[in-house]
């Protein structure tokens, strides 16, 4: 790894007013909840806010910046999203939680059905309950070898009324990567019964094992005419607070749909923002690499762990991003899980029930943060274990 980067950050620096994730909770308290790192951003994207803030800030491209969109059309195409045509394949949002929303309001209307697999980020089932829509949730299913789609649960979960599936891949909270052959009969799926799928890749850029390979890449081409794939920098770059995302189609028509029915209601992304991502597509690659390399190392740490302090926690290592979901349901507490270990532990995590019923008695860690707060946060909960 790079000496250039360390990672293994001092809290001290950490809880200051404006960090939400380490001032929700008391000093005493370690938080590894809320979905962002706790690591500097890269030096280039640093390098780039600071050249911005020299020029003036008024109205910019925000209808779409022909550089940023010339830099992600070679970096998508790259990733396997290829056969794009040469407009309208990308539309520019405040981030892809905006398009999640987007795609609900603008592709289904108010008491149709929608499906999404749980557990599943809590963003997924609020952007189809608070506009009236169904939810239809197919639970995944928990094998010895890891977390699979439940492919019974799923033709289960259609009906007459279902318009749309709301896809997370890579997966949050389970980090599954899902497989070619997964990927084939899911697109097969979305097919035969005629839905329109939002794929959201967030946190392709974060894959630990194997290769993220893109939905719409398997899919046909007719099926490419009704998937939108959500997109953006700010899990992999750690720039959440530069709220930016995108929607790329193979469909001009279908981004149109969608743009207009979220018309004069959602923002469009900040100047500073497509700064940031312009930083990020240019960056050459190392502080990413070392990003990826230090969360397998503690993502491996996590794993050994739990089966060695935590016996009757069942966890399944992910094999992207930087969460991990463990399974507390043996446990005592696990009834309140969350806030005991919180209370007890001092150790915030995200509760198991947010991300879909049936699951309390789950709760997700965040590992993007230093080896010395990871190290000392699961001693925590081992010593209340």
């Amino acid at each position: 790894m790079p000496t250039d980067f360390d990672f293994d950050v001092d809290p001290r620096t950490l809880r200051h007013p404006d960090n939400f994730k380490w001032t929700r909770y008391p000093a005493d308290v370690l938080p590894l909840w809320i979905a962002d790192m706790d690591y500097p951003i890269a030096p280039g994207i640093e390098r780039a806010l600071k050249d911005r803030v020299t020029r003036s800030i008024g109205y910019h491209h925000y209808q779409g910046d022909p550089r940023l969109t010339e830099q992600l059309r070679r970096k998508v195409e790259a990733d396997g999203i290829t056969g794009l045509p040469e407009q309208g394949w990308v539309s520019y949002i405040a981030g892809v939680v905006p398009g999640l929303y987007a795609a609900v309001v603008s592709l289904t209307d108010p008491g149709d059905d929608v499906i999404t697999m749980t557990p599943i980020y809590p963003p997924f089932l609020s952007a189809i309950t608070d506009h009236g829509r169904n939810l239809r949730a197919a639970k995944l299913a928990c094998t010895p070898t890891g977390w699979e789609i439940d492919w019974d649960a799923l033709e289960a979960a259609v009906t007459p009324k279902t318009k749309l599936l709301l896809f997370c891949h890579p997966h949050n909270p389970t980090g599954r990567v899902w497989t070619e052959a997964e990927l084939r009969r899911l697109a097969e799926f979305v097919e035969r019964h005629n839905l329109f799928i939002a794929s959201d890749e967030l946190h392709a850029d974060l894959t630990l094992d194997g290769t993220h390979i893109p939905f719409v890449q398997l899919a046909s081409e007719a099926l490419k005419q009704r998937c939108v794939t959500l997109i953006g920098p700010c899990k992999a770059y750690n720039t959440a607070g530069l709220g930016i995302g995108a929607m790329v189609s193979h469909s001009p028509q279908l981004l149109l749909r969608i743009r207009r029915g979220i018309a004069g209601i959602s923002a469009w992304a900040t100047a500073l923002s497509v700064t940031m991502w312009q930083a990020a597509l240019e960056d050459d690659g190392q502080w990413l690499k070392a990003v990826i390399d230090y969360l397998r190392e503690n993502r491996n740490l996590v794993e050994t762990f739990v089966n060695e302090r935590l016996p009757g926690v069942v966890h399944v290592a992910p094999q992207a991003t930087y969460l991990a979901w463990f399974d507390y349901r043996s446990h005592r507490r696990a009834a309140d899980i969350q806030q005991y270990l919180l209370e007890e532990g001092k150790v915030a995590l995200n509760d198991g029930a947010m991300f879909g019923a049936g699951f309390q008695g789950f709760v997700r860690l965040n590992f993007a943060t230093g080896r010395t707060i990871l190290t000392e946060a699961l001693e925590r909960l081992a010593r209340v274990h």
